[in-house]
């Protein structure tokens, strides 16, 4: 269960980095495209969010430092998904919204998984667990 989780935590992560760099870096070639859908503040909102959302799945679990920032980071993705996909929808890009929608689901299992069943135990529980042996 742990080894899935951090599959879908490390795929997550870099579907929103790649993302949130072409929020923050868009190819010459599609930024009238973006400028003409969403305003040029909004986009960089959205890029600098989803880069620390990307961060938020996979440094603290890995550094065991404030590890309720994974489920939390996944719970933020969920909104901007839910956002996304009612966004595609409306402009009837039913691709983007399927793709948007399964995104979803993943933040959605990360997020309820590593919130309640399975969690990743902090360095101090850890410390705490092998005291109380």
């Amino acid at each position: 269960m742990n080894v899935l989780l951090w599959v879908l935590q490390i795929l997550l992560a870099l579907a929103f980095f790649a993302h949130g760099l072409l929020f923050l870096f868009p190819p010459a070639s599609v930024v009238e495209q973006m400028n003409a859908t969403l305003p040029r503040w909004f986009q960089l909102f959205l890029g600098v969010a989803e880069i620390l959302a990307a961060v938020g799945l996979t440094l603290p679990g890995l550094s065991r430092v404030q590890t309720w920032l994974v489920p939390a980071a996944a719970v933020g993705i969920m909104i901007v998904m839910v956002s996304a996909t009612g966004f595609h929808i409306m402009r009837n890009e039913i691709g983007s919204a399927v793709t948007t929608f399964v995104l979803l689901g993943i933040a959605s299992y990360v997020a309820y998984m590593r919130w309640r069943v399975a969690p990743i135990q902090s360095k101090v529980e850890s410390r705490k667990s092998k005291v109380a042996v």
